[in-house]
């Protein structure tokens, strides 16, 4: 990929939902719409809950009190990021600059490819 990237401080402020400058539009679609789409927008949410989770674990209790909010936290947490990750990166490439429905009809393009793709790979074993 000839795009560039940001750096860790911009990637932060990106998986906060802040706008990267315009030269990182290219890489914004990128990461929504590459083959690890998903774990990429796992990566971004656990970024956002990890302050969170810190902080209650420097909370006094008992640990296994603490230790289960945290638990608990991550799942409620992760559970509605991952339903709602189709609409936040489609909000992420049109913040960055690009046509409403881009993500969506990119990683359909790319989903049909690589299976035309293994599809071909198998028929050519079977004929061969």
């Amino acid at each position: 990929m000839g795009t560039p990237r940001p750096n860790p401080l911009q990637w932060v402020w990106y998986a906060y939902g802040g706008k990267l400058p315009d030269r990182y539009a290219e890489w914004v679609l990128h990461d929504v719409t590459c083959r690890t789409w998903v774990l990429r927008q796992l990566a971004r949410a656990l970024t956002q809950l990890a302050p969170l989770c810190v902080v209650i674990l420097l909370l006094p209790g008992p640990l296994w009190i603490r230790l289960m909010s945290v638990l608990l936290g991550l799942l409620v947490g992760v559970f509605y990021s991952l339903s709602a990750m189709v609409e936040t990166t489609e909000h992420r490439v049109i913040k960055h600059g690009h046509p409403p429905g881009i993500g969506r009809e990119t990683r359909a393009l790319y989903r049909d490819a690589r299976r035309a793709t293994k599809h071909a790979a198998r028929r050519h074993r079977w004929w061969t």
